[in-house]
């Protein structure tokens, strides 16, 4: 018996009927994919970023984010990865917001490679994003506590935990008369740190 290959479509009517309520899956070439649920450095640096993210957005309001947002990068199979967060740039205001998969693409992905299997097709996911139209790609390392940046226009920026994440005026969103996220940065180390309510036990 020959299995009907999964449409994005399909997935975003079952995704909640799915184990962990869709969470962690993928599509890749129409093949149901789960992913190892992330660890607890994953959620910190997610939360973090976020967090900061977030006010800037709340000051300059440049866009809006989107997280575990299914984007659709490949049709006929289709392809959907779910990064953990989805910067977009233009169009209406959280337009995306209540998505579970869309075509749109963002002006910024950030993935988080916390499991072995996201270590493994991370390469391929980065090629993927850049291939289908997301102009920069932002990597969050847990395992090394460094970041990575990724775009077609310029070398791969790999900076450690001593160094600041700073967006720079010459990266320029295709399309738009403006770069990404001007003014906004972040130390590195601050996306791994514990938040302080994280552990109150700790506290003296």
């Amino acid at each position: 018996m020959v299995t009907q290959a999964w449409t994005a479509e399909r997935f975003a009517e079952e995704k909640f009927d799915l184990p962990d309520a869709g969470r962690w899956h993928e599509l890749e070439a129409g093949e149901l994919v789960q992913l190892e649920p992330p660890d607890t450095l994953h959620g910190t640096a997610v939360l973090n970023f976020s967090r900061e993210l977030g006010r800037y957005l709340q000051e300059y309001r440049e866009g809006y984010a989107c997280y575990e947002l299914g984007l659709i990068v490949q049709r006929r199979p289709d392809t959907v990865r779910v990064p953990a967060i989805s910067y977009f740039a233009s169009g209406p205001a959280f337009a995306e917001t209540d998505a579970i998969v869309t075509e749109t693409r963002p002006a910024l992905v950030v993935e988080v490679p916390s499991t072995p299997l996201r270590r493994r097709g991370l390469t391929d996911r980065i090629q993927t994003y850049l291939q289908w139209g997301v102009p920069y790609v932002l990597v969050l390392d847990p395992q090394t506590r460094g970041v990575q940046f990724h775009s077609h226009t310029r070398q791969v920026l790999r900076l450690s935990e001593s160094d600041v994440f700073a967006t720079e005026p010459d990266w320029l969103i295709p399309g738009l008369d403006r770069p990404l996220l001007p003014g906004f940065a972040i130390a590195v180390a601050s996306i791994y740190a514990e938040p302080e309510w994280w552990n109150p036990g700790r506290r003296r």
